[in-house]
């Protein structure tokens, strides 16, 4: 297993929002979220970033998601969560470039897909927990995830425990 240093990292959610589509049968809710501390600030950070919530809603509302979820928008990378049409009990996810929405893949080595950064693990649980509650998709869109951000505490311990004298090979 090949193991790359991964930058330092803190999260925040700037804000969030509910968008609605065209007919009213897709919803997503909009979660903001940056990457404070890291260079070039306009790239993880919405505040300093050239694209605004409101310019990244009107692409949004372009592209026309279908189905029920949210959106974790980092000003560098877009993910839309839904709960899936066919088995609802499943969240789907795609990904793309937020500045133009074009597709990302989540492809990772070893035949692994990405899933989510700390942020966005954080939000998945608190929505999916939230649908799991909810009674309907009205009370289901009614909540937002109280989570604000943090930090990962140590960013680099996989790579500390890899190359540790004790530790089983």
């Amino acid at each position: 297993m090949e193991i790359k240093p991964c930058g330092k990292y803190d999260s925040r959610v700037d804000g969030s929002k509910l968008l609605t589509f065209a007919g009213g049968l897709s919803a997503f809710k909009i979660y903001y979220v940056s990457i404070p501390g890291r260079p070039q600030p306009e790239k993880y950070e919405w505040p300093l970033s050239a694209l605004t919530p409101a310019a990244f809603e009107a692409a949004l509302l372009r592209l026309a998601p279908e189905g029920i979820g949210f959106v974790t928008a980092f000003p560098h990378i877009t993910k839309i969560f839904r709960f899936a049409p066919s088995a609802e009990t499943i969240l789907h996810v795609r990904a793309y470039k937020t500045a133009d929405l074009s597709p990302l893949g989540l492809e990772r080595p070893d035949a692994y897909l990405e899933f989510a950064c700390y942020a966005e693990a954080m939000l998945a649980a608190d929505e999916y927990r939230s649908w799991a509650a909810a009674a309907s998709v009205k009370e289901y869109l009614a909540y937002f995830s109280a989570f604000a951000g943090g930090p990962v505490k140590e960013n680099a311990k996989l790579a500390a425990y890899a190359s540790s004298p004790t530790t089983a090979k």
